[in-house]
């Protein structure tokens, strides 16, 4: 009766939206009225110079900001980065699925595995393949779900696990990404004004990375079998889903064909981000210094046409596969398979929408800049120095996220105060990003704002056999215990890491 009464009052994700979208305008045009603002900094790149101005709340309640609704609602909805991406690598899953691709992979591989060993391979590919950037969220949100699915599982349980992985393992990166590219921009301009010489790494930190993926990973693994599985219950599985998981001789067949083709792809895609050989490195944009801004840098082939490489990738899987199985025989089994993971999709595209109606808002009104910019000045303010001063740069990285989840905007207003002042304190520019990006980390799977989280619970909501529909509410109670504890074993690996000193990675120092 309880369960019942409490499915009633749960208030549909869009609803949610609907009514924070609300709360904002509503809230923009009180802060601003009032005056709210706060003084931000920026660093000339040519003098290393401070240069300060007003950051204040703009207001859209009002005859401007209404007219800013109505005129950009529809762009930025066009414009939102998830909604393209997630309909387009649904083509690429449509394809695996329905041809039967994605059933007989899982079982093939996870015939002998156990299914803690599942979870963890899992979570610990959503952990590195952060690499991706934003998009590892498209890729791996929706293939966690199938994994789960065929494995008999409830895909909810492989869904809130893959999501702990990529927002918690947002800012553990092993290897040198475009975002830590971006990043290492901003900490060296704000080392210079300190030290005009001074250098950074783009390995300095894979000590202790490497150290946070496998620990994070772990504990990730453990919430989720030992928490969320019994909390989430038994997948009820439809009726024209309970096939049976034995494989076939043309199953077979069909996965050979389908790997074999895979490779010959992978081969002749490897070869177009190789630089320096002959006729390659197409995918590259070659103004770029790093290789890593040579793939992800904003005019390179290779990141602008991700999303289309992997989800022909994923067709190729899934056609190859039909034909070697005999389950697609002819174009129009073909063409059957390209719409059928967008069957049904309707809800999913409104929730997106409403989702990118609240970001673009909370963007616009400056709220979040003007709250991370008044946290930056807080830490300038307090006069701490070794263990606190690190602590409280942990904790402040963690709170503007909740507001500014993008990690190079928030560092582009953090940078320039926080990292002279932890250099002054004799802590170094390699620790001071090190210890912003596992802050952020530990919360980013809690935030609303964080784009992709749409898209988890879009996810979320495909794949609930319940009556009630999953709230905005219930999907982050599900992020909370993983957020928890990694904001507790992040924490205690930095301080671990200051304490003994140990070096954070090649030419990486702690401390000056």
């Amino acid at each position: 009766m309880k369960q019942k009464i409490k499915d009633k009052l749960t208030l549909h994700p869009i609803m949610t939206y609907l009514i924070f979208t609300g709360i904002i305008i509503i809230l923009s045009g009180l802060l601003s009225l009032i005056g709210i603002a706060t003084t931000t900094y920026r660093i000339n790149a040519n003098t290393l110079e401070y240069s300060q101005s007003l950051l204040g709340i703009k207001s859209l309640f009002n005859l401007s900001g209404i007219r800013y609704i109505f005129s950009s609602t529809v762009s930025n909805f066009m414009n939102f980065a998830p909604l393209s991406s997630f309909i387009i690598i649904l083509i690429g899953f449509g394809v695996m699925e329905k041809s039967g691709f994605l059933k007989t992979a899982v079982a093939v591989i996870t015939k002998k595995m156990k299914k803690n060993t599942v979870t963890f391979l899992i979570v610990f590919a959503s952990v590195v393949l952060s690499i991706m950037g934003d998009l590892s969220y498209i890729v791996m949100l929706p293939l966690s779900a199938c994994i789960f699915k065929y494995g008999r599982r409830n895909p909810k349980i492989g869904l809130i696990a893959s999501f702990a992985g990529l927002s918690c393992g947002q800012g553990l990166s092993i290897i040198f990404t475009s975002v830590d590219s971006s990043l290492l921009t901003e900490t060296s301009l704000a080392a210079r004004v300190i030290d005009p010489s001074y250098r950074l790494a783009t390995i300095s930190s894979i000590f202790i990375m490497t150290v946070a993926v496998l620990i994070v990973s772990m504990v990730i693994t453990w919430i989720t079998e030992r928490k969320i599985a019994d909390k989430i219950g038994k997948y009820h599985v439809p009726s024209d889903e309970k096939e049976n998981i034995l494989v076939t001789r043309k199953e077979i067949r069909g996965f050979v064909f389908s790997i074999l083709a895979a490779i010959v792809y992978i081969l002749i895609f490897l070869y177009n981000i190789i630089p320096g050989l002959p006729f390659s490195g197409a995918l590259l944009d070659n103004t770029q210094g790093f290789y890593i801004d040579k793939l992800f840098s904003y005019n390179s082939f290779f990141s602008n046409g991700f999303v289309f490489v992997v989800t022909i990738f994923f067709v190729i899987l899934g056609l190859f596969y039909g034909l070697g199985s005999r389950t697609i025989k002819n174009h129009q089994d073909f063409i059957d398979t390209l719409g059928h993971s967008l069957d049904g999709t309707g809800k999913t595209l409104v929730l997106i929408f409403f989702a990118s109606l609240f970001i673009s808002l909370f963007k616009e009104t400056n709220i979040g800049n003007v709250i991370v910019s008044s946290l930056a000045n807080l830490f300038s303010n307090l006069n701490f120095s070794g263990l606190p001063l690190i602590i409280l740069l942990f904790l402040i990285s963690a709170l503007a996220t909740f507001v500014v989840p993008t990690s190079i905007t928030k560092w582009s207003i953090l940078a320039p105060v926080i990292v002279p002042i932890m250099m002054n304190a004799g802590i170094s520019p390699e620790f001071s990003q090190v210890i912003f990006r596992f802050g952020e980390s530990s919360v980013m799977g809690l935030t609303p704002l964080m784009a992709y989280f749409v898209i988890y619970l879009a996810m979320l909501n495909k794949y609930n056999d319940k009556d009630s529909s999953i709230s905005l509410g219930e999907a982050i109670r599900y992020q909370i215990p993983y957020s928890i504890l990694t904001f507790l074993i992040l924490i205690t690996i930095i301080v671990l890491w200051y304490v003994i000193g140990l070096p954070l990675g090649i030419n990486g120092a702690i401390v000056l």
